[in-house]
C-alpha cells in the first residue's frame, strides 16, 4: 500500500525539484514549523537520499513572538527526527524598513542566503503554495503595478548567488496540512496568520473568501494560474526589453557624438519606435540602474519619464524617487544626480 495521497503529492514535487539540481549538493529546506514548509521538510527528507543528496533544513528566528526561540528549537528538533542533517536556527534582528512583512521578509532572506552560503547549498527549498501564490496576485492588483506584479512569485529564482525553488506552488495548502495528518506531524499555526493588521491576512481570510462566494470555487487555481501565464508574458517582454536597452545604448554612442556629462544615455530615436510595453520596461531598467530604489519607482515615474520621450514638449526634467533626475537633451535621454 503507497503513501497517502497528500503524501505522495508533496514528495512527487520535490521529486521533481530535485532533478533539476546539480547532483550531490546539498539541499536546505526553510522551515516555519507551519504545515506548508513541515510538510516540505519532510518530503525532502524522504526524496533526497533516494536521489543521493544531502539534505538539511534551517528555520529563522524571527524574535517577533514571546518564546520564539523555544518555537525554534522545537523545530530544529523535528527537522533531526525527519532525518535532516544539519538541521538548525537562525536568530534574526528584523528592522522596520518598508512595514513588518517586509522586514521581516527581508531579514528571514538575508539569513537564508547566509546559511546557504555557508554550508554551500546547491538550493533552499520555500513551502509557497497554490494558495500564497493567488494572494500574491491579488496584493499584486492592488497595487496596479503591471505584469510582473501580476505574475506572482517565480517557481525558481536566484539571489546573492543563493538559488531558491517552490516546489509547491501547483498545490494547495489543504494537501500540505493532509500530508502533515498522515505523517504523524503537528504544524505550528503562526498567530500572524490570524492578525488582520497584516494586508496578506485580510485577502487570506476576508477578500479570497469573498470571491469564491461571489465567483464560485476555483479562483485561488485560476489566479495562480493566470500568474504563471502572465510570468510568461513578462519574460518575454523583458527579454525584448533588454535587447532595446542594449541598442538605445549603442546607437547613443555612435562615433562622432559627444554627449554631455560623458553619459552616452539613450537614443531617444530608438525608444521612440518601440512599443509602449518595452520602452517603459527599458525606462524602469534605466532609472533602477541610475540609482533610482526599485521598491519606491512607481508606474507614474515611468510614465513621466515616458512623456520626455512620446510627448516632448521642451520641458526640463522628472524627479525620480532616490534623488535621480531623468531628463532630455541632443537627442538622448539621461539620468542624472540631481
Amino acid at each position: 500500500m503507497g503513501p497517502d495521497p497528500a503524501v505522495a503529492a508533496v514528495r512527487l514535487a520535490v521529486r521533481r525539484a530535485l532533478a533539476g539540481l546539480p547532483p550531490g549538493a546539498m539541499t536546505l529546506v526553510a522551515c516555519s514549523g507551519g504545515a506548508d514548509s513541515l510538510a516540505l521538510a519532510a518530503a525532502l527528507a524522504f526524496e533526497a537520499p533516494r536521489s543521493g543528496r544531502p539534505a538539511g533544513g534551517v528555520t529563522v528566528d524571527h524574535g517577533l513572538q514571546d518564546a520564539s526561540h523555544e518555537h525554534a528549537e522545537r523545530v530544529v528538533r523535528t527537522m533531526a527526527t525527519l532525518g535532516l542533517d544539519p538541521a538548525g536556527s537562525v536568530a534574526v534582528s528584523v528592522g522596520t524598513e518598508g512595514g513588518p512583512e517586509n522586514a521581516a521578509r527581508v531579514a528571514r532572506y538575508e539569513a537564508l542566503d547566509r546559511t546557504a552560503r555557508r554550508l554551500r547549498a546547491g538550493a533552499v527549498l520555500l513551502g509557497h503554495t497554490r494558495d500564497d501564490q493567488a494572494e500574491t496576485v491579488l496584493l499584486g492588483l492592488a497595487r496596479g503595478s503591471g505584469a510582473r506584479s501580476l505574475a506572482g512569485m517565480p517557481s525558481s529564482f536566484v539571489r546573492s548567488d543563493v538559488r531558491y525553488e517552490r516546489p509547491l506552488l501547483d498545490l494547495d495548502r489543504a494537501t500540505t496540512r493532509r500530508a502533515c495528518e498522515a505523517l504523524g506531524l503537528e504544524p505550528w499555526d503562526d498567530p500572524h496568520n490570524d492578525d488582520p493588521s497584516y494586508t496578506r491576512v485580510r485577502v487570506r481570510r476576508e477578500a479570497l473568501p469573498t470571491l469564491e462566494r461571489a465567483l464560485g470555487p476555483g479562483v485561488a487555481e485560476a489566479l495562480a494560474r493566470t500568474a504563471r501565464l502572465l510570468r510568461d508574458d513578462a519574460d518575454a517582454l523583458d527579454a525584448l526589453a533588454d535587447d532595446a536597452l542594449a541598442r538605445a545604448r549603442e546607437t547613443a554612442r555612435e562615433p562622432g557624438d559627444t554627449p554631455p556629462d560623458d553619459e552616452a544615455g539613450l537614443a531617444v530615436d530608438v525608444l521612440e519606435g518601440l512599443p509602449r510595453a518595452v520602452r517603459t520596461r527599458v525606462l524602469r531598467t534605466a532609472a533602477i540602474e541610475a540609482g533610482s530604489p526599485a521598491g519606491t519607482l512607481a508606474a507614474v515615474h515611468v510614465d513621466d519619464v515616458d512623456r520626455l520621450v512620446t510627448g516632448w514638449r521642451g520641458q526640463r526634467h522628472v524627479d525620480l524617487p532616490g534623488g535621480i533626475r531623468a531628463y532630455r537633451r541632443c537627442g538622448r535621454l539621461l539620468f542624472g544626480r540631481e
